[in-house]
């Protein structure tokens, strides 16, 4: 029998031993494959685009290097995320992934939907975590954005401020030097708004119509916030809208929308620089500045950014929005999750990138004051006296919106009632009054 033929003959009637070899063959086999390290999957939860409404060329840019730094330092496990979710739908998207059972380990929260995930159970509480790592500290945060972190009666840690965001006043430098209108300094008042407002709403052209304004977007709100007073008790179980100030605040928002003659002001016109001061966020101004963004938006005027004019007894501060990042309540890698937090929010030189890739602002302090301001205001030439300071001087000073658990429907019914009295300069004595009542009857429902 040819060699070939005895091993045909040995595979169709293999011995013992030859059986017992293969067996032991493939046990080492199974063996090594169930022994090798799988790796360990941290899950994060997060949107696409910029949580800022301003275009974003690369919105996971800065995630995906925090996860790549991540990955480095921790051998064995693996970051990951689903693409792809806008921001409108993904409060949906993770409310399907709670009932499935599928909760992220790290989720993005943003500010609108953060007392939902709080009373809701959804967070992990974040205190002992905090307090027993000597790498970490509350100190190095803003104080605006990480009182929003906490539970509404301030005893709970539930997440920690990714980004932030100031409200600013945006000022049309070139429409100003036409009117021979210098440019106000930080500490302007209602007064000087108004009388610049006043001077600049005209018809330019004189068809009988204006076509040039004093502002677009400026609200009551905005007035409230600099006027001293405080809209709601802490507990959300009071309003105050018949405080004096609130009153002068509302009576200066009509006042700006009688300069404007009944006439209706649209963001075209500001595109178009017809418009003296529109109110933004901090994000566009950084996204608009600088080309190519700035051609898509505007071509023919110049613009600067100051603080929100003060009233007689309020300061020039401006409310500060926040994008938090907290750890789901049933993730099964609670240290690896806190660490990636970590990572996130509080790593300096990740907060520090941050500003390089994005359009946000850290949370973190001590960095927006040591970057050089042709970076931050997105600046070709001189900085133009804006300082870099002066930007962290507003988080730091900053108020954050109330967050008891029905604030947002009562400024809701607030604004809607409030609006149409300035919109048919309806303000009479007793319409605060009503107002207030009305509000305090739904916040006690």
């Amino acid at each position: 029998m040819s060699k070939l033929g005895r091993i045909r003959q040995a595979l169709r009637h293999p011995s013992p031993f030859l059986c017992l070899l293969l067996a032991s063959y493939l046990f080492v086999l199974l063996a090594l494959y169930f022994m090798e390290p799988k790796p360990i999957i941290l899950r994060i939860g997060t949107f696409a685009g910029s949580n800022w409404d301003v275009p974003e060329g690369a919105s996971y840019a800065y995630l995906d290097e925090v996860i790549a730094q991540f990955e480095a330092e921790h051998p064995g496990v693996k970051v990951t995320y689903q693409s792809g979710i806008r921001k409108a739908d993904y409060a949906e998207w993770l409310a399907g992934r709670a009932l499935d059972g599928e909760m992220p380990d790290v989720i993005l929260i943003p500010q609108d939907d953060f007392n939902l995930y709080a009373d809701l159970g959804a967070l992990l509480p974040l205190d002992d975590l905090a307090k027993k790592d000597a790498s970490f500290s509350l100190d190095d945060f803003y104080p605006a954005p990480l009182d929003f972190a906490r539970s509404t009666d301030d005893t709970t840690l539930y997440a920690l401020p990714a980004e932030c965001m100031p409200r600013l006043m945006f000022v049309n430098r070139t429409l100003l030097e036409r009117e021979g209108i210098p440019v106000p300094q930080d500490d302007w008042t209602w007064d000087d708004f108004l009388a610049i407002c006043r001077k600049v709403t005209r018809d330019t052209d004189g068809d009988g119509r204006l076509d040039q304004f004093g502002t677009y977007g400026y609200t009551w709100q905005d007035a409230v916030i600099t006027s001293g007073a405080s809209l709601f008790r802490p507990d959300g179980r009071a309003s105050h809208f018949t405080d004096e100030r609130i009153e002068s605040a509302i009576r200066f928002a009509n006042a700006l929308h009688q300069s404007q003659q009944g006439q209706i002001v649209t963001e075209r016109d500001f595109d178009l620089g017809r418009v003296a001061f529109r109110p933004f966020s901090f994000a566009a101004y950084r996204t608009y500045r600088p080309y190519p963004w700035r051609i898509k938006k505007a071509t023919d005027f110049e613009w600067d950014c100051i603080r929100l004019p003060r009233g007689p007894e309020g300061k020039n501060i401006s409310p500060v929005q926040t994008l938090l990042m907290g750890i789901s309540a049933k993730t099964r890698e609670r240290q690896l999750a806190w660490e990636f937090l970590k990572a996130y929010c509080h790593d300096k030189d990740n907060q520090t990138m941050l500003l390089e890739v994005s359009a946000a602002l850290p949370a973190r302090r001590g960095i927006i004051e040591n970057t050089p301001a042709r970076e931050l205001f997105g600046m070709t030439g001189s900085s133009e006296g804006r300082s870099p300071l002066a930007v962290s001087q507003v988080i730091e000073e900053g108020s954050v919106p109330y967050r008891f658990p029905r604030y947002q429907a009562a400024m809701l019914l607030a604004d809607r009632k409030i609006q149409a009295l300035i919109d048919n300069d309806a303000l009479e004595v007793n319409s605060m009054n009503r107002i207030q009542k009305e509000i305090n009857d739904f916040l006690l429902k």
